[in-house]
């Protein structure tokens, strides 16, 4: 796994790294608002909030790992490459939509 493909990007690993915090935020609310008993509907809204803000994240990541990854390695003169990032790209993107 190539890691340095967030970091060649500042602007979004500052996105992707605030909306982590917030979903972060947003899951410690949820852990108390269940040990406090509070109204499932609005645990449930908390909890909605969170996977909202996974799900945005997830986009814009799949989105850079199209534009790096899978530039590089469906340009690759060697097919296979491209094969498993078709691949490995399909899987995640079948996982996202559960």
């Amino acid at each position: 796994i190539n890691f340095s493909m967030i970091h060649s990007n500042p602007e979004l690993q500052k996105k992707l790294l605030l909306a982590v915090k917030k979903a972060q935020g947003t899951l410690a609310k949820v852990n108390q608002m269940i040990e406090d008993d509070c109204y499932c509907g609005d645990i449930a809204q908390q909890i909605n909030a969170s996977i909202g803000l996974l799900r945005g994240v997830n986009e814009e990541l799949m989105k850079n790992h199209l534009l790096c990854c899978g530039r590089n390695d469906l340009s690759h003169k060697d097919s296979k490459k491209g094969d498993k990032f078709v691949e490995e790209f399909a899987r995640i993107w079948q996982v996202s939509k559960r």
